[in-house]
């Protein structure tokens, strides 16, 4: 039986309470949402169904949305990929957040930029991932000064994605070549060879490194049967023969 879409095991109980009362309406409390997000960032928790309650907030409340806390929330969604609470937040945004800038908009400075786009940002990290391109979603990253102020609050940012990559990986393959991962876990030598071995408990043999089997990516070969009783062929038979020629 799967996890409960609103369930956080280290939820605040003055946070649950909230929820589950008239409280998470009330705009008052958002700023004990708030607190409640950069407690997150700072101590590498998650909770996606508060973080998406003061979304909703700030959708009624536009005029108490901070940008700072909508970036964080976003960013906290890329770190629990491949869930779609990154597209459930960005749902709960304005459509003027959501639309392409202008071309002849001037570059600010990293930390001055205006909310959409920092948004457009963390969605061009997002459907690099979505789409399993591991390798550009760290140069992406790596590609402007904007990027690094947007994950700066996030406590062990790239770390998280990095389990979070293994993980996808663990479900996929029982042996991978080395240098593919590499690139794809951003790592190199003996960095590379702890966080396989100690973290993802991984073997390095060579050029390949081994996945243990796991109920994921272990090969099932698939029967299927069909079950047709024999007054039901005939009857097909028989509307075959009835037929006009």
């Amino acid at each position: 039986m799967g996890v409960p879409f609103d369930y956080a095991p280290e939820r605040p109980d003055h946070i649950e309470q909230i929820l589950n009362g008239l409280d998470r309406y009330n705009p008052e409390t958002t700023t004990v949402f708030q607190d409640y997000v950069m407690q997150q960032c700072e101590n590498q928790t998650y909770d996606c169904y508060s973080n998406l309650a003061l979304m909703k907030l700030y959708q009624f409340n536009p005029h108490l949305a901070r940008d700072e806390t909508i970036t964080n929330i976003l960013v906290k969604a890329l770190t629990v990929f491949p869930n779609p609470d990154f597209s459930l937040g960005l749902s709960l945004l304005p459509p003027h957040v959501l639309a392409p800038l202008s071309s002849s908009s001037q570059n600010p400075a990293a930390g001055d930029a205006p909310l959409s786009e920092a948004v457009q940002k963390l969605n061009v990290l997002n459907n690099l991932l979505e789409g399993a391109d591991y390798a550009a979603f760290w140069s992406t990253l790596d590609s402007d000064d904007l990027y690094a102020d947007l994950v700066a609050d996030v406590s062990g940012f790239e770390e998280l994605m990095r389990v979070r990559i293994a993980v996808t990986v663990s479900q996929a393959v029982r042996e991978i070549n080395r240098s593919i991962l590499e690139s794809w876990l951003n790592l190199q030598s003996k960095d590379f060879e702890h966080f396989v071995g100690t973290v993802c408990g991984w073997s390095v043999e060579g050029d390949k490194v081994k996945v243990p089997l796991n109920k994921e990516n272990e090969a099932k070969g698939t029967v299927v049967r069909e079950n047709v009783k024999f007054d039901q062929f005939a009857r097909v038979i028989k509307r075959a023969y009835e037929q006009p020629a």
